[in-house]
């Protein structure tokens, strides 16, 4: 599956006994140059879309660990080999992996069913690094599984593409 630059998308090894599981989700040095300093955990309901986000700054480490999600991931880095490749990616809990996007790189998230994810972030919350535009954007190449989906008042208000990219640069 051809990504974004930069983006990471690695399968998780299992370990199962009668117990039930055993999985790493994280060790550091599986990343070589980057630090993760904040981790969160949430919960989405069936049908909620979450973005389309981008970070001037951070990176996010995230792994699906109940449910299923899809991922549209677009490089709107204009230096990128990759600028403006769009690309899907979907995570779940019956085949556990993580994926890593950059900063640069747009990514919105819809979940199929109540699900749980967690993420990591490589700097602290910052209210000027917190980009975006509307889901629906057709530069944005992504098909989404929902047209209508359940959206934060923040992510329905968020404005076109052009004008993300005029914030970019």
């Amino acid at each position: 599956m051809q990504l974004p630059q930069g983006v990471i998308l690695t399968y998780l090894k299992s370990h199962l006994d009668e117990r039930g599981t055993f999985t790493e989700l994280f060790r550091e040095s599986w990343i070589k140059d980057t630090k993760y300093i904040q981790w969160n955990v949430v919960n989405s309901n069936a049908r909620v879309f979450r973005g389309v986000h981008l970070h001037k700054k951070h990176f996010d480490y995230l792994s699906v660990i109940k449910g299923s999600a899809v991922f549209g991931l677009h490089d709107m880095r204009i230096d990128s080999p990759t600028f403006q490749f769009s690309a899907m990616v979907e995570l779940n809990d019956s085949k556990l992996g993580t994926l890593i996007i950059p900063p640069g790189v747009a990514h919105g998230f819809y979940f199929f069913e109540a699900s749980t994810h967690i993420y990591a972030v490589s700097e602290y919350w910052n209210l000027e690094d917190e980009l975006g535009c509307h889901f629906s954007e057709k530069q944005l190449n992504l098909d989404w599984p929902e047209k209508d989906p359940l959206l934060s008042l923040h992510d329905r208000n968020l404005s076109t593409y052009e004008h993300l990219l005029r914030k970019l640069y």
